[in-house]
């Protein structure tokens, strides 16, 4: 397979008090880091085996003082990798998708916290996006989205109006984009890593290794609520 598409993610240095700081507590500042390092792990592995004809990393930090840096380096090696830019994270998902164009290929960005997110699903979401030709976006469980594909950079300006990490971020960037005159195609709803909860929904539906960093952290829910 070698679908005419560009995947995307946006990616943070999975540093300590930098990366997934919302899990701290219950998680300390290096196991939260370590969980992070796993899903961006996992989630360039499946970017890997999609099938797509390009792949690229909008990256952001210090990978020097990032967990796991050596492996991520190497993962990092058959990837096209550039900065993020911009003040704020509705203009970095901008110009990451600007960035991303000069490939002369749609485009599905993807965030580092859905290891969930196999080659399979990754695919048939790419396969959609050129299917359509219009937008796709997929839904984060808690209104926000994980994946977002666009056939040209240009729509992806109207991000820079949406509010981002809200209940509502989902709502209101299907609306921009209607806006632009797309139709906006929706894929499969998935649970992105921001709290404990999230923590055991995504490691009881992936088996890579995110899984196993956050297995000696778990806790059943009756035990959570003790």
């Amino acid at each position: 397979m070698n679908l005419p598409v560009t995947l995307l993610v946006i990616a943070k240095a999975p540093i300590a008090g930098f990366a997934k700081t919302r899990l701290t507590p219950p998680f300390t500042p290096g196991d939260a880091a370590r969980l992070a390092a796993a899903a961006l792990l996992d989630t360039l592995d499946a970017m890997r085996d999609a099938g797509a004809q390009r792949c690229a990393v909008a990256w952001v930090g210090d990978l020097d003082r990032a967990e796991n840096s050596s492996e991520i380096d190497s993962a990092l090696q058959h990837f096209d990798v550039f900065p993020q830019r911009g003040d704020d994270f509705a203009h970095r998902l901008a110009n990451a998708h600007a960035d991303a164009a000069r490939f002369g290929l749609p485009v599905l960005q993807i965030g580092m916290d859905t290891p969930q997110a196999g080659p399979a699903l990754l695919a048939a979401s790419a396969a959609q996006l050129l299917d359509t030709g219009d937008a796709v976006l997929g839904p984060a469980a808690d209104g926000g989205w994980w994946a977002l594909g666009l056939p040209g950079p240009e729509p992806a300006r109207v991000l820079r109006g949406v509010p981002m990490s809200t209940p509502d971020t989902g709502r209101l960037t299907r609306k921009a984009l209607r806006s632009t005159g797309l139709r906006v195609h929706t894929l499969p709803t998935l649970t992105d890593v921001d709290t404990y909860a999230d923590v055991l929904t995504v490691a009881a539906q992936s088996d890579g290794r995110f899984t196993a960093a956050a297995r000696p952290h778990l806790y059943t829910p009756a035990e959570v609520s003790l």
